[in-house]
């Protein structure tokens, strides 16, 4: 089986269909497919964009039929939480709080809460598996960490989807479940040395930041760091340190990530891995997907992609 992996669409439906047009899927009754393709969307839906409920039209028929596979994004894990009353009637899952919300504003607009249509919606949410392990390639959110799946094998059903007794302790901070899912679907984080910080794309202060946990080379906070070119000179170049070890194996099967809102021209970040997060939702981002047809060692060339305003027809890059 060949594959087309798509990354984070935010909402933007408009790219999404070009880009999958000039994948070469057509739309037969109601649902984009390909002879000998298949389609895997790499999560985050939802949330940013204009249009949340033609993305959700696009990419649930495509799954559902069997055209597409997807793996859950943190925004639709979000999404869950902020929808799930707490079982000791203390308020939500995901706390209603006006950051959380603006975050899921343009979801929230686009589906009533609490509606018919909005509970179907978060309950598909929730059969979306947390990671796929196709054999000669891996899909992820954010990071392949064999030790966050190992933990949840237990907890999660037999097709890695969220079960009643986990989602609790997936959306209670300090328990190990949370922690482990956190790291699948936002990735990797280290605590900086004590008075270092630096702020996010949203204007945040930071005092952890999210590490490359594939590259084996890095060995430091500022080498390690996976963030916003802008905000590296403010993170120290002091070691790392015992317990924070870098590295996924050269030998290991190809494994696909968003999340992260890369910039520039697409290219593998390692032999075998690559990121399809290029910031569709921000002005002179990217939609992104790699054609992966059987190679162990990623190419950039296998990079198509499609301009956060395209309407029809698709930039030059890919």
């Amino acid at each position: 089986m060949c594959y087309d992996l798509i990354g984070d669409v935010h909402g933007h439906s408009e790219p999404l269909r070009a880009l999958l047009e000039r994948l070469g899927y057509e739309r037969l009754v109601g649902v984009y497919r390909h002879p000998e393709r298949r389609a895997v969307f790499l999560g985050d839906f939802i949330d940013r964009g204009p249009d949340q409920r033609g993305v959700i039209e696009i990419v649930r028929p495509m799954i559902e039929s069997g055209s597409a596979l997807s793996v859950m994004g943190n925004h639709e894990f979000n999404a869950i939480g902020y929808a799930t009353p707490a079982p000791d009637g203390s308020g939500h899952l995901r706390a209603h709080t006006d950051k959380n919300e603006n975050q899921h504003q343009a979801f929230l607009d686009a589906y009533l809460p609490g509606s018919r249509e909005h509970r179907d919606l978060i309950a598909w949410f929730r059969s979306l598996p947390l990671w796929l392990d196709l054999g000669p390639i891996r899909v992820v959110h954010a990071c392949w960490d064999p030790g966050s799946m190992s933990f949840l094998r237990g907890l999660l059903s037999a097709d890695n989807r969220l079960t009643d007794d986990l989602m609790v302790e997936a959306f209670t901070a300090g328990c190990a479940a949370y922690q482990a899912v956190e790291t699948l679907l936002k990735g990797k984080e280290v605590t900086l040395p004590e008075g270092s910080s630096f702020h996010d794309k949203d204007g945040h202060e930071r005092h952890e930041i999210r590490i490359r946990w594939w590259d084996n080379n890095a060995s430091t906070y500022r080498g390690a760091f996976m963030g916003p070119e802008s905000a590296r000179t403010h993170i120290p170049e002091d070691a790392l340190g015992v317990g924070h070890e870098l590295g996924y194996g050269h030998e290991e099967p190809p494994v696909f990530v968003g999340h992260y809102w890369l910039e520039g021209a697409p290219a593998p970040l390692a032999r075998n891995v690559a990121c399809l997060d290029y910031s569709v939702a921000k002005p002179g981002g990217k939609l992104a997907a790699y054609r992966w047809s059987g190679e162990t060692e990623l190419s950039a060339a296998n990079f198509v992609t499609v301009g956060s305003g395209t309407v029809g027809a698709p930039d030059a890059s890919g």
